[in-house]
């Protein structure tokens, strides 16, 4: 990505805090970040085909303790779980983010996925990236000019500000690149 440079994160080197004052990541680089995100995962598909999106691929490291049926615990995910999983995160930190932004307190999580097993074709894909992109930038453009950055939710270890609270759904989306590209591998093999 152009914009923000998650390798830092990724190998640990720094934290998110870190990353945003390292990159001077304010609203404006979190907006362009996310059209780039979304535009990377659009290009990742581009040659996909129905079939692609329900396919499971082999993967011996799946896990996914908060799986509804426990048949489904240890199986790879198919590419519309990962999109329908990736974009429900980032909403959720975008719309974290917004309140933290404004000043609001943070009173728990604001998630929907929608599920999975609906995303069955490339224009479901297609559109439930594009949704999402929708949703993400409409949060961030409900910034107010002077967000409160002083403000902060502590969700897991460390306190996010709106900042670092948008910055890790990104993260997120960063992180499973490599598994959108692996299941379009898996997915092309499978075709041909």
């Amino acid at each position: 990505m152009k914009s923000i440079d998650f390798g830092p994160l990724a190998r640990r080197e720094m934290r998110l805090a870190e990353l945003a004052k390292a990159q001077n990541v304010d609203r404006e680089k979190l907006i362009e970040a996310t059209n780039e995100m979304i535009d990377l995962m659009l290009q990742l598909i581009q040659d996909a085909v129905d079939e692609d999106v329900v396919f499971t691929p082999e993967d011996p490291e799946a896990e996914d303790p908060f799986a509804e049926n426990p048949e489904d615990v240890h199986v790879g995910w198919t590419l519309g779980h990962i999109i329908a999983h990736v974009t429900a995160s980032s909403e959720e930190t975008c719309a974290q983010a917004a309140e933290l932004a404004r000043g609001v307190e943070v009173c728990g999580r604001s998630r929907y996925e929608v599920p999975w097993r609906e995303i069955r074709t490339v224009d479901d894909v297609v559109h439930r990236l594009e949704e999402s992109r929708r949703i993400r930038l409409a949060y961030l453009n409900a910034w107010p000019d002077q967000p409160h950055l002083e403000r902060v939710y502590t969700p897991y270890r460390s306190p996010h500000n709106c900042i670092t609270r948008v910055l890790a759904g990104l993260f997120h989306d960063y992180s499973h690149l490599e598994q959108i590209k692996d299941v379009m591998q898996q997915a092309r093999a499978a075709r041909s």
